[in-house]
């Protein structure tokens, strides 16, 4: 776990902008640009669900980097599979550091705002299925290749989850869906690729405050697991820039004062 260091806010509730994506290139640089110059009103944290390029060359990831550098706020983002398309995923990451956003690739960091520690474990996730559809760890060794991909994901989302444990808030930050609650109106032959009923198990054994993921451009915004709320926050889905939430509560020793919901 790393932590990312920036000054307590003031006082009012915790603003967090969220989105999926964003498939930043050249030709959309004007939109993208004009949506993020906004967030200095209307966020404290920003979080990106992954899919950040259209085709995943930095050069895109640059242009992301370029925009981003002037806000004040931190930016946490995993990546995702159109991130991932070049095989360049490590530049990627690289790119977006020039401008502050910081890549949590199967790791967690925090942050301290409004005096509250909030802690993101971010993972990419994987592909696999849902209950009654889901990919077994038997048969061609590349099939289990897929299964054993999935694996290490969920278990690095774990591991974040338990670093982050103590933190006031706490965010799972994926590309790929973790429940198919968030992936209704997208053809059920394909729910299998767009994400895994293995991501879940961590999520249940730590249930966080917040699930976030992107990827599924047709599927639906809010369900939840177990209780646990989760939002696809994919730009198609949410039909807006970002979507935002606010966090209103008290700090962790005192929980049952906790307050998230969509602004």
């Amino acid at each position: 776990m790393s932590t990312h260091p920036h000054p307590d806010s003031a006082a009012g509730p915790l603003r967090i902008a969220a989105a999926g994506d964003v498939h930043v290139s050249p030709a959309n640089r004007g939109q993208v640009e004009t949506a993020f110059s906004r967030l200095p009103e209307s966020a404290d944290l920003v979080l990106l669900a992954g899919d950040l390029t259209t085709h995943g060359e930095p050069e895109q990831a640059a242009v992301l980097a370029e925009i981003c550098r002037p806000l004040d706020i931190p930016i946490f983002a995993v990546l995702g599979n159109h991130d991932w398309h070049a095989e360049r995923g490590d530049e990627i990451a690289a790119a977006l550091a020039q401008g502050g956003v910081r890549v949590l690739d199967r790791e967690a960091a925090t942050c301290r705002l409004h005096g509250l520690e909030v802690g993101v474990a971010g993972a990419k996730g994987f592909v696999g299925g849902f209950e009654g559809s889901s990919l077994p760890d038997f048969g061609e060794s590349l099939l289990r290749e897929v299964y054993a991909e999935c694996g290490r994901e969920a278990d690095a989302l774990d591991r974040g989850l338990e670093a982050v444990a103590g933190c006031d808030l706490r965010i799972a930050l994926l590309h790929y869906a973790p429940t198919p609650a968030t992936l209704q109106g997208e053809p059920p032959g394909i729910f299998a690729f767009l994400g895994s009923r293995r991501l879940a198990e961590p999520i249940l054994r730590h249930r966080p405050d917040l699930v976030l993921h992107g990827h599924a451009h047709a599927g639906t915004v809010e369900g939840t697991i177990e209780g646990v709320p989760v939002f696809n926050v994919s730009v198609p889905v949410i039909q807006r820039d970002f979507w935002l939430f606010e966090h209103a509560g008290a700090p962790r020793a005192e929980r049952e004062g906790l307050r998230l919901h969509t602004a």
